[in-house]
């Protein structure tokens, strides 16, 4: 069915069900992963898995789960958030103190620098690494930059291999009219290879013969001086720090956002990379959306041209959080969604781009982040990666999920001797509240998948009631 011809209704109700998670049964027999993938991560040991938590953070954790699951609350909250109350000083701050102390305490790691150099070496302790996310505004670049400068430095200061990564936004960088530009002008030489772009730099492949492009649709200007000035002017700050990155050792991760964007943000990744990503060490990491129908050929071909240029890549491989917007878009222009049409041709894509990574990563070329939520997928590529002899411990391979999320996965694959990292969003409430209501608007389904999590933590604190362990 054309699902440009369903309600917004029926599309709201869609999505949800495409991000929920499916039955065990219905995901395995989609995956068909090795037995021995159910051996080497186990979730079963909720004693093991919740050793390094407290009774009081097991307990706080499985509440704010269970409210963040209820769709019902997270329609409520987020009503609330985007209606005029907030235009109140003093509602605003009795809302906001309560969003600190329940939904921000639970998916943040703090405030200040302070607080989340506390957080790091909390996980640190329990054995799981941290990626900084420092939050920005979007309106002013230098300061972004200068912010994302002091995270790198402070990262120094932390245990030894306690942050993973530096994460980044290009539209904290660069004004997002001009990534939207730049885009235009890239999407259309792709049609019309003849089209020149006198400022372009030597970049990957940013293109499939299946990716979107119906966001230009008519032949754009170029830029004008005084865009081809802001775009060097953003190229400068994003070499900044990438050499801050490579003086420090800290990989930097850019994440992906809307495909109206993503090819700017591609060639900023990418261009990145040829340059500072040498002798097999990658310090500029870019992101993969297998949900989208272009991502598997797109990484294949990026993957193929870098390795003929002798450049390491990193690739931190997602599943997608836009896919809501992505069909709205598509579909107001009058075009199928850039989203595979099923779960299950998700997953498949996923694992199919992990397979890939990992066959990479065994050879000594490449290195991943598997950002994933699901279960079965990260139990698959901990299977793959045994099975090709990738070793514990080895830093080209990582897995990753949210601060506050899949707690269980994070410990069991700890537990199995991989290296994992929670993704550490920080800053002031007011500026981190884009990061908590995306995380409610584009994830509900995700923050469903919640139940295994709470689960097996009301099970951990039966056993500790029981056996009077309230300690630990």
């Amino acid at each position: 069915m054309d699902r440009r011809l369903l309600p917004a209704t029926t599309l709201r109700l869609f999505n949800r069900r495409f991000n929920s998670t499916v039955s065990t049964a219905t995901v395995l027999q989609t995956l068909k992963p090795e037995p021995a993938a159910f051996t080497i991560v186990n979730l079963d040991d909720h004693r093991k898995l919740f050793a390094s938590v407290s009774t009081s953070k097991l307990l706080r954790s499985s509440i704010n789960l269970g409210l963040a699951s209820n769709e019902t609350f997270v329609d409520f909250g987020m009503w609330v958030m985007n209606s005029r109350l907030m235009e109140t000083s003093l509602v605003r701050d009795v809302i906001l103190k309560t969003v600190k102390h329940t939904m921000f305490e639970h998916f943040c790691a703090g405030e200040t620098t302070e607080e989340a150099g506390e957080c790091v070496r909390k996980i640190h302790d329990a054995g799981l690494r941290g990626m900084l996310v420092y939050a920005v505004d979007n309106t002013g670049c230098d300061r972004n930059l200068e912010g994302f400068l002091r995270c790198v430095e402070f990262s120094k200061s932390l245990p030894p291999s306690s942050v993973s990564f530096l994460i980044a936004k290009i539209t904290a960088i660069c004004p997002i009219g001009l990534l939207r530009r730049v885009s235009d002008l890239m999407r259309w030489q792709y049609k019309d290879p003849s089209f020149n772009l006198p400022w372009k730099l030597h970049t990957l492949p940013i293109f499939s013969t299946s990716s979107p492009l119906y966001h230009t649709l008519q032949k754009p200007p170029p830029l004008t001086p005084e865009e081809e000035l802001d775009l060097e002017l953003a190229h400068r700050r994003l070499q900044k720090l990438c050499q801050k990155c490579v003086q420090e050792s800290v990989p930097l991760l850019i994440d992906a956002e809307y495909t109206s964007l993503q090819p700017a943000i591609d060639y900023f990744t990418y261009s990145s990379a040829i340059k500072h990503n040498q002798d097999g060490n990658p310090i500029v990491y870019g992101t993969v959306q297998a949900y989208l129908k272009d991502a598997k050929e797109r990484l294949f071909m990026a993957s193929k041209a870098a390795e003929k240029l002798g450049v390491p890549m990193g690739f931190k491989l997602v599943r997608g959080a836009y896919m809501s917007s992505e069909t709205e878009s598509a579909s107001s222009l009058g075009y199928d969604s850039p989203i595979h049409n099923s779960i299950d041709e998700t997953h498949a894509c996923y694992n199919d781009c992990a397979g890939f990574l990992l066959k990479r990563i065994a050879n000594g070329n490449d290195a991943v982040v598997f950002a994933t939520h699901n279960i079965d997928s990260g139990k698959l590529a901990a299977c793959r990666a045994r099975n090709l002899g990738i070793q514990k411990g080895n830093r080209r391979l990582e897995f990753a999920q949210l601060y506050g999320m899949s707690e269980a996965l994070s410990f069991g694959l700890r537990n199995a001797g991989f290296q994992v990292s929670k993704y550490l969003p920080y800053g002031p409430v007011d500026m981190v509240m884009p990061y908590l209501l995306r995380r409610a608007e584009e994830n509900r389904g995700l923050l469903s998948t919640s139940n295994i999590d709470r689960v097996l933590m009301w099970k951990e604190l039966k056993r500790r009631i029981k056996s009077l362990e309230f300690g630990k």
